[in-house]
C-alpha cells in the first residue's frame, strides 16, 4: 500500500529502512519523550511489527519518504495503543530533526487520518504524548484533533490524549 500526499510518500517499512529509521528513532533529541532511545535490536522490532501489523490490521505506522529525494525522513501511521486503561487506534509520528517543523507531520498525520477514516470502521482516532511534548501536541491539534483526557502514565508523567471523531472529520472535509 502506497499514500501520497503534496511533498510526500508514505508506504509499508521494509527492513531496507533500518538506517534511515534508527537516525530517528536513536535521536535522543527527538525521543526525549519516550520512554527510552532506540538501539538497532529495538528499531530492527520496531521494523519488524510494523510488517506484523500490516499483516494483522491492514495498518501500522509507515515509511515517510520525501516525493523530491525518495529519503525516508520518518514514520507516521496508526497503531492500537492502551491509552490510560483502553485499547484505541492511535496515530503516531516521528520525524527527523532536520525535518520537523516544516509541515511533514502534519501532513502525513492528516493523510493517515483520511485513510483511517476512509478504510476502517473507526469513529474516533486518537493520539497521545507527555504534556510536555507541545510540538507532538500542536500535530494533533493540526490534525483536527481536540484534547479528550489527560493522565498520569506508568513513568509517572502527565499525558495528554487528543481525538477527532468521524463527525468532526466530515464537517473538517465539507469546509475544504
Amino acid at each position: 500500500m502506497q499514500l501520497e500526499t503534496d511533498r510526500l510518500i508514505l508506504r509499508e517499512l521494509t527492513t531496507d529502512d533500518f538506517n534511515a529509521l534508527y537516525d530517528v528513532l536513536a535521536d535522543s533529541d527527538i525521543m526525549q519523550h519516550y520512554p527510552y532511545i532506540f538501539d538497532e535490536a529495538r528499531v530492527l522490532n520496531w521494523i519488524t511489527k510494523n510488517i506484523e501489523r500490516y499483516k494483522v490490521f491492514g495498518f501500522g505506522l509507515w515509511a515517510v519518504v520525501l516525493k523530491s529525494t525518495g529519503e525516508v525522513i520518518g514514520d507516521c501511521g496508526i497503531t492500537m495503543q492502551n491509552i490510560n486503561g483502553s485499547i484505541k487506534p492511535e496515530i503516531g509520528y516521528h520525524i527527523g530533526k532536520k525535518y520537523q517543523r516544516q509541515g511533514y507531520a502534519k501532513e502525513a498525520a492528516c493523510k493517515c487520518r483520511d485513510w483511517a477514516f476512509e478504510n476502517t470502521p473507526f469513529n474516533i482516532l486518537y493520539s497521545y504524548m507527555k504534556k510536555v511534548n507541545v510540538a507532538s501536541s500542536a500535530t494533533a491539534v493540526a490534525n483536527g484533533m481536540s484534547k479528550v483526557d489527560e493522565f498520569i502514565d506508568e513513568e509517572n508523567a502527565l499525558t495528554v490524549v487528543y481525538a477527532i471523531t468521524r463527525d468532526e472529520w466530515n464537517i473538517i472535509n465539507f469546509i475544504l
